[in-house]
């Protein structure tokens, strides 16, 4: 009897934690809005960008790299992917250096 009253006792405490979850996130949870506005809400962005920007260019054939040098590239790999941040970014080490 013990064991399930132990298993009991750990559910509420999980459901407790879930409540507190969404009643402290309840105002970012408005989806409709956000698919209104064509925000993506789903992971598959996320997952497409880690596939191209990260796997596509750190996990070939025989690569091997620092975290430093990883993340180097990988900004400017970021940068390169946005719209308008490759050149603000080039603005502002022309007007300011590196």
């Amino acid at each position: 009897m013990f064991k399930k009253e132990e298993i009991i006792r750990k559910k509420k405490i999980d459901l407790k934690r879930c409540i507190t979850y969404f009643k402290n996130h309840i105002h970012q949870m408005d989806y409709n809005e956000y698919v209104a506005k064509k925000y993506p809400i789903g992971s598959g962005v996320v997952e497409a960008a880690c596939k191209v920007i990260i796997k596509q260019r750190l996990c070939n054939s025989g690569m091997k790299w620092k975290e430093t040098g990883a993340n180097n590239v990988l900004q400017l790999r970021c940068l390169n992917y946005s719209d308008t941040k490759w050149a603000q970014t080039w603005e502002k080490i022309n007007k300011y250096g590196l």
